[in-house]
C-alpha cells in the first residue's frame, strides 16, 4: 500500500509540474508574440502554435486570450505567501518577507529578458495595464493576510484561505494597517529595485540591489550622507 501511495503521489507531482511547465510556455509564448506584432495583433491559435499545443488546451489555462498576458508565474503570489507563513519564528515580517521575495526573485532574474518583455507589452496596451495592476493589487491582500496570519500566530502558521465570498475591498477592510502597509511597500521595493538595476545593471547584481532596498526599509529609511 506504502508502494502504490508514493506511486500515485510521484505521479500527481510529474503531473501538476508538467500542467505549470504548460502554463509558463503559454504565457511566454503570448508575451513574444505581443512584444513582435503588439497584443491586439496575436490570436489564441498563435499562441498555441507557438507553444506546441492545441487551442483547446490554451484554454484549460486561460479564459481568455488577455489572461494569458497578464501574469508570467501565476504561481510565484501562492509560494511566496507560503514561504511568510512557513519562516522561522525569529524573523521579523519584514525579514520573513524580504527571504520570502529573494528567493522568487533569484529564479525570476534568470528570465529578467522575459520579465522585460511583458512589462512593455502590459505598459503598450492601457486594458492589459488596469488588467495587470488588478491581478497586483489581489496578490498584495493575499500576501498582507498571510502576514496577518503570521502576526496573530506569532511565527510559521499553516495556510491561510480568503473568507468566502468576500470581496478584494472587503478582504483589505478586514485587515489592519501593518500588513497591508508591508505588502504594500514589499511591492513599491520590488519595483524600485527592478527600474533600478535596469538602468544599471553595469553596477551590481539585481539580488544586490534588492538586498540594498530592503536594509534601508529595515534601517527606517535613513538619509544618505552628502
Amino acid at each position: 500500500m506504502q508502494g502504490m501511495s508514493e506511486k500515485g503521489a510521484a505521479q500527481g507531482g510529474l503531473r501538476e509540474r508538467k500542467k505549470r511547465a504548460t502554463r509558463a510556455a503559454l504565457a511566454e509564448a503570448a508575451v513574444r508574440l505581443a512584444a513582435e506584432h503588439g497584443a491586439e495583433k496575436v490570436t489564441v491559435e498563435a499562441i498555441s502554435a507557438a507553444a506546441g499545443v492545441s487551442v483547446r488546451t490554451f484554454f484549460n489555462y486561460f479564459d481568455t486570450r488577455d489572461d494569458a498576458f497578464v501574469v508570467i508565474d501565476a504561481d510565484a503570489g501562492a509560494r511566496m505567501r507560503q514561504a511568510v507563513l512557513d519562516a522561522p519564528a525569529a524573523l521579523s515580517p519584514l525579514q520573513a518577507l524580504r527571504e520570502a521575495l529573494a528567493a522568487e526573485l533569484a529564479e525570476a532574474e534568470q528570465q529578467h529578458e522575459l520579465w522585460r518583455l511583458h512589462a512593455q507589452v502590459v505598459h503598450a496596451s492601457p486594458h492589459l495595464l488596469v488588467r495587470t495592476l488588478g491581478a497586483h493589487m489581489a496578490d498584495e491582500t493575499a500576501l498582507a493576510e498571510a502576514i496577518a496570519a503570521r502576526i496573530r500566530a506569532g511565527g510559521p502558521t499553516a495556510s491561510v484561505s480568503p473568507p468566502a465570498g468576500a470581496t478584494d475591498e472587503e478582504r483589505r477592510g478586514a485587515l489592519d494597517l501593518y500588513p497591508r502597509l508591508l505588502a504594500a511597500v514589499a511591492g513599491t521595493a520590488v519595483r524600485t529595485s527592478v527600474e533600478h538595476w535596469s538602468a544599471r545593471p553595469e553596477e551590481a547584481a539585481f539580488l544586490d540591489v534588492f538586498q540594498e532596498v530592503f536594509a534601508l526599509l529595515a534601517a527606517g529609511l535613513p538619509a544618505p550622507p552628502a
